[in-house]
């Protein structure tokens, strides 16, 4: 700490790069750039550990003008909001099968307004449960745009252009991602929105064309269909490209065949606003280059997320970037080219973009920058789930990655069809509903991956997870009794391999 009052007494008098107004000088053992999951798992950790601690978070409002508070995306316009709507979307579907249960239920239109007022009351109470937490476990809170001064050095801007000088022995980046908008494509940011957007609207965004084959634009098109919204996704090439190409397949199948268009090998070419307010969209089909339109009032752009590291200025600090995708190259300590700064979460290149990954090793590294443990955090088995009307939960490998990795002649599929209990009475189509298991032919059979699509795949997979990190064999899972009646016990019911061409649909109670 020596060191940085020295640099603090070379600066003292003077903002960086000339401005003016900065206030003051502050050291810290660790800063944290970027309030998210990630970032706040680590500050508040590390102080838990006696270290002095300083968060500085700042969102730039959406292209359309959407602000929100602490928390980063998974709280305010990601997993939470996402997963609250999706509910919201899954309770109509309920609804259409109360009748076959004996309750006479009448089939009401979706009010937006009321399911949109309550999911953003939630999110800012998150916000400030956020705000207590950090003022309880004594972190400073600064609502400040960080930028690097020198490698110990950060210099914040606040809404009002008053400027804060903040050192500090360790600090850590963990500033995520914002939503990527199609620039070269007239008339996309103008009159488009993204996941920022889409939570924090106050009316419906009625008929709306869902840009894009992530599980963003999945998810959103698929809840949007569930409230009963006119929805179409326009797909330029493979949905869910870092997932299973089966379960892919599966999961836009049930999409478009419970309602959401899906137009496959598309691209927008331009967006215009009407006289009446709509929005005309012309694309071309890739395959044939023939042009088409359509008519929308919502336009949602889910092509992907792009680093928040471009206002950093890390190239003074010295940290190193991939210059293709703009993240912060990271070796296994989380630690940067700069030994000292850190990046976890989104940010880092190579790592899952998935908040309980970044709270894990933004805790480890708080703890390893405390001297309370030795541990990295490991990243292979991490489990997810994606919400797609019928769910879709994964861990480990997918068939595709295990074959590239050991070869198809040492890989064993077991798989099945099934219908959920649930499902009889009302006659839901159950004909993707799927589960396969990966494993390794040569005993003990190690699992190298599972993959569950239908309900509560959230649930199922988590609880799988934990036997596949622990190095579950496929005898052990056949060895697990199954909770019956469950969906999750036919994953402990998987006898049909793949190889051995028999039909793997489930037959009998």
């Amino acid at each position: 700490m020596a060191a940085l009052r020295g640099a603090a007494a070379r600066f003292r008098g003077r903002a960086p790069g000339g401005a003016r107004g900065a206030v003051g000088w502050q050291c810290y053992d660790l800063l944290v750039i970027g309030g998210g999951s990630g970032g706040l798992a680590c500050a508040k950790e590390a102080a838990q550990l006696g270290k002095k601690v300083a968060v500085l978070d700042y969102v730039e409002p959406s292209p359309r003008g959407t602000r929100w508070g602490l928390g980063g995306t998974c709280v305010n316009v990601g997993c939470i909001p996402k997963k609250l709507m999706h509910q919201a979307a899954l309770l109509g579907g309920m609804i259409r099968d109360a009748p076959h249960y004996g309750w006479a239920v009448a089939q009401a239109p979706h009010d937006w307004v009321t399911m949109a007022d309550a999911v953003q009351n939630h999110v800012r109470s998150l916000n400030w449960g956020h705000r207590v937490q950090l003022q309880d476990r004594k972190v400073k809170y600064f609502n400040i745009k960080a930028r690097f001064v020198n490698a110990h050095t950060v210099c914040g801007v606040s809404k009002g252009g008053e400027e804060t000088l903040l050192s500090a022995k360790h600090i850590v980046i963990a500033t995520g991602g914002r939503p990527r908008y199609p620039t070269h494509i007239e008339g996309a940011l103008e009159y488009g929105i993204t996941s920022d957007d889409l939570f924090w609207l106050k009316e419906s965004p009625g008929k709306t064309l869902v840009v894009g084959a992530s599980y963003v634009a999945l998810e959103c098109a698929g809840l949007l269909t569930g409230l009963g919204l006119d929805t179409t996704v326009m797909i330029r090439s493979v949905p869910l490209r870092a997932f299973d190409q089966q379960m892919a397949s599966l999961v836009t199948e049930h999409m478009a065949g419970h309602g959401t268009r899906v137009l496959r090998g598309c691209a927008p070419e331009r967006v215009e606003k009407l006289p009446d307010q709509q929005l005309r969209v012309t694309w071309v089909d890739l395959a044939s280059d023939r042009r088409d339109v359509g008519t929308f009032d919502t336009v949602l752009w889910a092509i992907g997320r792009v680093p928040e590291t471009s206002s950093l200025n890390l190239e003074k600090a010295g940290v190193r970037t991939n210059p293709v995708t703009g993240k912060i190259l990271v070796d296994a300590q989380e630690a940067t080219s700069v030994p000292h700064i850190y990046a976890i979460g989104d940010v880092a290149e190579g790592r899952p973009e998935l908040t309980p990954t970044a709270i894990m090793a933004g805790r480890l590294l708080a703890q390893r920058l405390s001297g309370r443990t030795s541990d990295l955090m490991d990243y292979d088995n991490v489990p997810t789930t994606v919400f797609t009307p019928l769910e879709y939960g994964c861990v480990g490998l997918s068939e595709e990655a295990a074959v590239a990795r050991h070869g198809e002649e040492h890989v064993e599929v077991y798989h099945a069809f099934y219908k959920p209990l649930e499902f009889t009475v009302p006659q839901r189509d159950a004909s993707q509903c799927y589960i396969k298991m990966v494993c390794l032919r040569e005993p003990p059979q190690l699992v190298l991956g599972l993959h569950f699509l239908g309900p509560n795949a959230g649930e199922v997979t988590q609880g799988f997870a934990l036997g596949i990190k622990c190095g579950a064999s496929y005898p052990q899972v056949m060895r697990t009794v199954g909770i019956h009646p469950t969906c999750a016990e036919e994953v402990a019911k998987l006898r049909i391999s793949k190889r051995s061409g028999l039909d793997p649909t489930v037959t009998g109670c």
